[in-house]
């Protein structure tokens, strides 16, 4: 599922909103340091979901996370270093959300096949 917020909205706010359309079934979440937020934790832990999400560092008492998996990360990373060498998703041209997520599909769709 894709969401697109407003650039100054934080990473935990448009995580909450999709949190409840995550499949059935998921064990983990990983995330980097802008989802630590004790709500969104709180909201993964009641549905089984454990996070793995590095404390953020004006956390007084940080909270242990799995760094074995938190490594797994760069695949996604990855991903959207490849969406962003498409000039038109870097800078936004498209000022429609429709229209700039047609041209997401597009260029995850040219990506993978290029990449096979």
């Amino acid at each position: 599922m894709l969401l697109l917020t407003e650039g100054q909205a934080s990473d935990h706010r448009g995580a909450a909103l999709i949190l409840p359309q995550l499949q059935v079934g998921a064990c983990e979440l990983i995330a980097d340091r802008g989802y630590d937020s004790a709500r969104f934790r709180d909201a993964l832990t009641m549905r089984g979901i454990v996070p793995c999400i590095p404390s953020t560092r004006s956390r007084k008492l940080p909270i242990p996370h799995d760094a074995l998996l938190y490594r797994q990360r760069h695949h996604i990373e990855i991903m959207f270093g490849r969406l962003k060498d498409w000039r038109r998703i870097a800078m936004r041209y498209d000022r429609c959300a429709h229209t700039f997520f047609s041209a997401i599909t597009l260029a995850a769709t040219v990506t993978f096949w290029l990449g096979q």
